[in-house]
């Protein structure tokens, strides 16, 4: 074998253009644009392998010696250098899991939480629009505040619901990476934040039918299609768009409809009882029942929202599906002297007050018949 450590420091600096020898085949090339890099050349079962060790400007002469020996040693041993390169590195990179990685496995994980598994929440999608796509592939252990915030500086002020959710869910996606042992910044988050600044956020409400004009609508709907049966029992309820669209058979025994938890917004089952008018709508759209489903999609278990915001945009309205439970309430507030604790019920909106909620032991649901049949009647036939 050739001697040795032929190079020093100096020797590296002042090198001319051209390839220098430093001995057991570990080369210093100078280029002629002023870059240089170290190349290590080595025998392997007969053939010569040749192997980058990294730049001049990144890697010094005594590192450059000590990743040389290293790799001669692999040589000898007979086996190929590069290729037993890439191994090392392909198992470093799965000792060292990608943000997309662990997004996976925290969304796996939380999926018993979310309605449907997760399928109607969207809970990743977030991420999966603004992070992941510049993010995604980055050990999740190398991701800091500056990195968060150069992926939501974008729609920080023009998306803000947006930008708040996917940083939620990146909080929880680093409490998962630091439950699996990785070594990650769990303030990175909060940095985040603060670096982004307070959010320019106008408060804008989902657009809402006046209740007076619920009756003229109705009266529009008269194909009997699934979408507009699907409609009409939401607007007879008060109920949430997935909510409707979602109604199983089985949920509703005689004149009431007893929600499920994990299909509530709340995750607290919710009874709704039945007007005469609600019930016709359902026994309308039985003969389109498929699966248990009462209202299903084309090629999904259920019909779409847009399916539902389609009709009344057809019609010139800019109110939208889940605004008629605002045009339900404001006509309670207006139009009726109801108790405003059953108004709310009927919303299934959870009290304000813990300790309130625990000592209340009803749902009001006899009130709530009387009202939500005085609701369909105004609704149906214009009668208050």
């Amino acid at each position: 074998m050739r001697a040795l450590h032929r190079l020093n420091a100096l020797s590296v600096k002042n090198a001319a253009v051209g390839k220098h020898c430093d001995g057991g085949g570990l080369w210093f090339v100078k280029r002629a644009d002023g870059g240089a890099q170290w190349v290590l050349r080595v025998s392997c079962a007969g053939t010569r392998v040749e192997m980058g060790l990294g730049s001049f400007r990144d890697v010094s002469l005594a590192e450059a010696r000590r990743e040389a020996e290293k790799w001669r040693g692999v040589a000898r041993e007979g086996r190929n250098p590069v290729k037993a390169r890439s191994k090392e590195r392909r198992i470093a990179a799965q000792d060292r899991p990608t943000l997309g990685v662990v997004v996976e496995e925290a969304f796996e994980a939380r999926k018993a939480e979310l309605k449907e598994d997760g399928a109607a929440s969207r809970w990743d999608s977030p991420l999966r629009l603004h992070v992941l796509p510049k993010l995604g592939r980055l050990p999740v252990e190398e991701i800091d505040q500056n990195d968060l915030k150069r992926v939501l500086d974008p729609i920080w002020h023009s998306k803000p619901e947006a930008a708040r959710k996917a940083l939620n869910r990146i909080r929880i996606v680093m409490r998962h990476a630091a439950a699996m042992g990785l070594e990650v910044d769990l303030q990175a988050p909060d940095k985040a934040k603060a670096l982004l600044g307070k959010q320019r956020r106008e408060v804008t409400h989902v657009p809402s039918m006046p209740w007076a004009d619920a009756p003229a609508f109705w009266r529009t709907l008269t194909n009997g299609g699934s979408a507009e049966l699907a409609l009409k029992l939401l607007i007879l309820t008060a109920v949430r768009s997935s909510e409707a669209r979602g109604l199983r058979l089985d949920e509703i025994e005689g004149d009431v409809w007893t929600i499920p938890a994990e299909r509530m917004k709340g995750g607290r089952s919710h009874r709704v009882p039945l007007s005469a008018a609600a019930l016709d709508v359902i026994e309308e759209a039985e003969p389109l029942a498929r699966d248990g489903y009462l209202f299903p999609g084309r090629g999904s278990r259920t019909i779409s929202d847009v399916a539902l915001s389609g009709i009344l945009k057809k019609g010139g309205y800019e109110a939208r599906p889940h605004g008629f439970r605002a045009s339900f309430r404001t006509w309670c507030a207006e139009a009726t002297d109801v108790p405003r604790e059953v108004a709310e019920t009927c919303l299934a909106h959870v009290s304000a007050s813990k300790v309130e909620a625990a000592y209340r032991r009803t749902d009001y649901l006899e009130a709530r018949r009387v009202l939500m049949d005085r609701w369909a009647s105004w609704v149906t036939k214009r009668i208050t």
